[in-house]
């Protein structure tokens, strides 16, 4: 009856499918589409006997729900969880800043943070031959829903791609069903041109306040022949304004043009998105400040797995902007990399930690503790604290062959052996060497392994 009561009250509809019971959706009144991403936001640790009579009230303090969704379990009980999108990102913000950490009951405090509604898949281990138009065409026999289809050409060899793809779909619950069909093939793989692919969420992009991105005056540029020159890209990005471009600044495939100011980047922007350079049609985008603070104005985020893909310009630290949506750290897409800091020898000129780490206690080996063979695979980056054998961990799970050290040596100012390791992986084609000298092999080894990690990132 209390249910009745508030819909008579408010003019909403409700409506129970598949353990979950929808209000609204649209509300009364509602013209046009839906309300754009980044307006839904995730309750959690809600009493389990709270249901929508007194979460409607609440939430409307923050603004105009469109929709509210709360799990039910068989019980009829609700699963502790709620969506609720509301008309506009502002409200949803508002939501988040009013009711995250709120008692709701007392000693009863529930979480708020923003729910992206990811539409993207990340596919791993495609043949490196296939098109965008062949993966496209795939793709949309086996699925539904496909929109688009990301790929990235290698940056050596423009006729092949970097053997993964960004499948973007029209909605998340496409993408959804779209996952769940792929993976139950064969435990996350399925196959296509006869080789076993693998699937997972691509990792959704950061949100940035539309503030700072009108500050920003730096373009990200990829898709470049690797032998294109900084001058040529200076030329190219300052003929409609002669002495706009503060500084360029390329690595490989890709590089950062620094205007002078927000505007002249935009006109650049509008300008050569699409241009020819040196034979490649180049891709240009705003970059994104990433020393901002993750959640700034919009509160946590839920089911993130960092930011977008991270290269570092010569001011800071700047990633691609979410807007486009088209290109995400390769890697981290199925393997998040993460900070991390290289382990070395107590004592050691590299170390940076006097604390002891509680992730590398040890235990004791009880007698009759079952033990089962595994390897590396089937880890997680996060119980992986040696660059080494992360690097080995990215380059396995990318369906790569294992990186290749060799070892150098020259005489130091005291006459001390300074060591470095140069990196070489076969199945990208590409060498990596540090810009440091160690005295000790096992550091050598691990400033190595923990450069070409970062250079990964940067690459992809």
């Amino acid at each position: 009856m209390a249910l009745v009561a508030l819909m008579e009250k408010t003019g909403y509809n409700m409506l129970q499918v598949n353990g979950q019971r929808m209000y609204g959706g649209p509300p009364p009144g509602w013209e046009g589409p839906p309300p754009p991403r980044f307006c839904e936001v995730f309750v959690g640790k809600i009493p389990r006997d709270m249901y929508e009579v007194d979460l409607v009230p609440l939430f409307e303090r923050a603004g105009k729900i469109y929709e509210l969704r709360l799990m039910l379990e068989f019980s009829g009980n609700n699963r502790g969880y709620t969506f609720i999108m509301y008309t506009n990102r502002e409200d949803a913000r508002r939501a988040i800043q009013m009711f995250d950490n709120y008692e709701i009951r007392p000693g009863k405090f529930i979480g708020v943070c923003l729910c992206l509604n990811n539409c993207r898949l990340f596919i791993s281990c495609i043949p490196k031959d296939k098109t965008k138009e062949e993966i496209e065409e795939e793709m949309r026999m086996v699925t539904d829903g496909v929109v688009n289809v990301i790929t990235k050409h290698s940056s050596t060899d423009n006729t092949m791609n970097r053997g993964f793809a960004f499948i973007e779909y029209e909605s998340h619950k496409a993408a959804a069903m779209a996952r769940k069909r792929l993976i139950a093939c064969n435990n996350g793989k399925f196959q296509l041109w006869g080789h076993n692919l693998r699937v997972n969420w691509a990792k959704p992009e950061k949100i940035m306040e539309e503030t700072i991105m009108q500050r920003v005056r730096i373009l990200y540029v990829r898709n470049l022949v690797v032998s294109t020159t900084e001058e040529t890209l200076y030329e190219a990005f300052s003929h409609f304004k002669p002495g706009c471009v503060e500084s360029v600044r390329k690595l490989t495939d890709y590089a950062f043009i620094h205007y002078h100011c927000h505007d002249d980047a935009m006109t650049a922007l509008d300008l050569m998105n699409g241009a020819c350079i040196d034979g490649n049609s180049v891709e240009v985008m705003l970059a994104r400040p990433t020393n901002i603070r993750e959640g700034s104005g919009t509160g946590k985020r839920c089911n993130s797995r960092g930011s977008e893909e991270e290269a570092f310009a010569s001011n800071g630290t700047f990633c691609l902007d979410g807007s486009n949506g088209e290109m995400g750290d390769a890697i981290e897409k199925c393997f998040p990399l993460r900070s991390m800091s290289v382990p070395t020898h107590p004592g050691s000129p590299m170390s940076t930690t006097t604390r002891e780490d509680p992730g590398r206690y040890v235990f004791p080996l009880l007698p009759g503790t079952p033990l089962s063979p595994t390897s590396l695979q089937v880890l997680k980056p996060s119980q992986i604290r040696s660059a080494v054998n992360l690097l080995d961990f990215y380059c396995i799970q990318s369906c790569w062959s294992l990186p290749q050290y060799q070892l150098f040596t020259t005489p130091g100012q005291d006459g001390k052996r300074l060591l470095l390791y140069k990196v070489v992986i076969p199945s990208i084609q590409c060498t990596y060497v540090p810009d440091k000298l160690c005295v000790q092999l096992e550091d050598a080894k691990e400033l190595a392994a923990k450069m070409v990690l970062h250079k990964l990132g940067d690459a992809f």
